[in-house]
């Protein structure tokens, strides 16, 4: 068997929020978890971003979808439509740009708790 990712954990000072914003932004569905105490995001029949609520600090993490072009558009819509300020690199101040230089399309935008999103539309790790 290929190995596949299956669920990662993010940690969340509020997960159901955390959880609720991502799962807008990507177009899928989101709930409180049944097993443990999490809120599941559903990307797709194979990977479940699950937030978890934590105290204290946590280090931030750096996540990365890679969708078609139709699917871009559509998120890129819903960040813009949600007002959440974006870039085109992955640190540095929102200059609200599409990065191009790397074969594809990338944002990169950070949510409440410190963590970057990517979204882009060509692998450039491979």
């Amino acid at each position: 068997m290929p190995i596949e990712l299956d669920h990662i954990m993010v940690p969340s000072r509020d997960r159901d929020a955390a959880a609720r914003q991502l799962a807008s932004l990507l177009g899928v569905t989101w709930s409180p978890s049944k097993v443990g105490p999490f809120a599941a995001v559903y990307v797709n029949a194979g990977l479940t971003i699950d937030f978890d609520q934590w105290e204290g600090e946590f280090p931030s993490g750096h996540y990365c979808f890679r969708v078609d072009e139709r699917s871009f558009d559509q998120m890129l819509g819903r960040i813009r439509n949600a007002l959440i300020p974006y870039r085109s690199q992955p640190h540095g101040a929102a200059d609200y740009k599409v990065n191009t230089t790397l074969g594809g399309r990338i944002v990169y935008w950070s949510e409440p708790d410190g963590h970057v999103w990517e979204l882009l539309t060509e692998s450039y790790a491979r």
